[in-house]
């Protein structure tokens, strides 16, 4: 019965070193979202670990359970409770078999309470054929600091001080001066009709 258990094992680690082997970290990742004029590029390593920017960014965000799955399995089906905050777009490009190079994306929410989550949605195709394990991991503080040292700001946009405008306060602003001029323009118009008569 032993020599049963002892072969099950052997044969179960077999099978899943393929799918050991095949997980490969991404080349590259972009970042997008509010308070960034332009996607931040994350460098580095994408699986050597937390030495570079895009190797922390892929461990303390969880990109390997999220991408291929683990066990045991650190991810959430549903959402943590909380307060989100900002969402934040990472894409991050991964190397497969054959020269393929696939695009998964993945949210980061740095300033969600009471630590930052990040959400990669399952059955992302990648290298073809696969699809990706998805779900929600519940990060630490260091990720926060980490996407701060890529650029974000060190609080979220709204409460990063007075010279930051959000684009619908602009729209209101701009929407009233416009209003404005058209008041000015108009009323000046009605009183020359009514002086020649409606002429």
């Amino acid at each position: 019965m032993r020599r049963y258990f002892v072969r099950a094992a052997i044969l179960t680690a077999a099978l899943a070193l393929p799918s050991l082997a095949a997980a490969k970290g991404p080349e590259s990742a972009s970042l997008a979202g509010p308070g960034i004029v332009r996607s931040l590029a994350v460098h580095g390593q994408g699986e050597m670990g937390s030495g570079t920017p895009l190797g922390s960014l892929v461990d303390l965000g969880g990109f390997f359970p999220q991408m291929y799955g683990q066990t045991p399995d650190p991810t959430l089906r549903t959402k943590p409770k909380g307060t989100l905050g900002q969402r934040y777009t990472v894409v991050y490009v991964v190397p497969g078999p054959n020269g393929i190079k696939s695009r998964v994306v993945q949210y980061v929410y740095p300033y969600a309470r009471p630590v930052p989550l990040t959400y990669m949605r399952s059955g992302q195709t990648f290298w073809g054929t696969e699809r990706a394990h998805g779900g929600w991991f519940v990060a630490s503080m260091d990720l926060k600091r980490t996407l701060v040292r890529a650029g974000l700001p060190a609080k979220p946009p709204s409460q990063a001080g007075a010279g930051f405008w959000s684009m619908s306060v602009i729209g209101g602003i701009a929407a009233a001066l416009a209003l404005i001029a058209l008041v000015a323009v108009v009323r000046p118009w009605n009183r020359r009709n009514e002086r020649f008569g409606g002429m």
